[in-house]
């Protein structure tokens, strides 16, 4: 996951009540709101990711939002997600959160078939 999305979703896991967290949230929030307006998409995607936190569907959202509007491009943005991440490592089982936050979740793969995986070289040629 990108560092602005992992940022985001750390910290919304783990707790606004914490006001150094809560102050450096809402300095990135605000300044994605500056740049890119409070109706955008990347905007609605981090409200809705705040009314439910937990949503896997509402976190592949704002990563697809954070891509499309090249979020990680900018590196004031960037600089504050860093800043927020600092914050939650601070925190009794903050880097756990963002740990967490990191990890892909995949549920319920099924394979009909016996398979096997190699590793690839560059040009596609197994090793």
């Amino acid at each position: 996951m990108d560092p602005i999305t992992t940022a985001i979703v750390a910290a919304l896991v783990y707790d606004l009540s914490k006001t150094a967290i809560k102050n450096s949230y809402n300095a990135l929030k605000n300044a994605l709101k500056k740049k890119f307006g409070s109706e955008s998409d990347l905007i609605e995607a981090v409200n809705g990711l705040e009314k439910k936190p937990d949503s896997e569907g509402r976190k592949a959202t704002l990563k697809e939002e954070v891509e499309i509007a090249k979020v990680n491009d900018d590196p004031e943005i960037l600089q504050l997600a860093q800043d927020l991440l600092d914050k939650l490592k601070e925190q009794p089982g903050g880097q756990q959160t963002i740990n967490q936050t990191q990890t892909v979740k995949v549920k319920d793969v099924k394979v009909g078939r016996d398979f096997n995986i190699a590793p690839v070289q560059e040009g596609g040629k197994k090793t």
